[in-house]
């Protein structure tokens, strides 16, 4: 199972921001899930984001954690923004049909070719 390193902060501008590095799995969800909801309902940002850059494995554990904090931002009135999702958490997104209810493209990023 591996690690996950969560933190949590406020911008200038008030959205919430929760900074994910790691793996999110039976391991590490439950840790997110508190930090996602807690936020939420102890803050009530009007935006909260969620930036998952360095994000290296995301199991359908990890999923079911984002569709969570996506719920309760919409049950809070808050605008729920996944930011830089890595190739390997927006494939598993595409591939659960969830990349469109997080405002991500659905369709993989097409290669660039070079033509001479």
């Amino acid at each position: 199972m591996g690690e996950a390193v969560m933190t949590t902060r406020r911008q200038a501008d008030g959205a919430i921001v929760v900074d994910v590095r790691g793996t999110l799995d039976a391991a590490t969800v439950d840790a997110l899930r508190d930090a996602l909801v807690g936020a939420l309902h102890a803050e009530r940002p009007a935006v909260m984001i969620v930036d998952l850059t360095f994000v290296t494995f995301m199991d359908s554990l990890g999923v079911g954690v984002l569709v969570t904090g996506y719920n309760t931002a919409r049950e809070t009135g808050t605008r729920f923004v996944l930011r830089n999702p890595s190739e390997f958490v927006h494939r598993q997104l595409r591939v659960t049909g969830l990349a469109e209810m997080f405002g991500l493209d659905a369709a993989p990023s097409s290669p660039q070719t070079y033509t001479p």
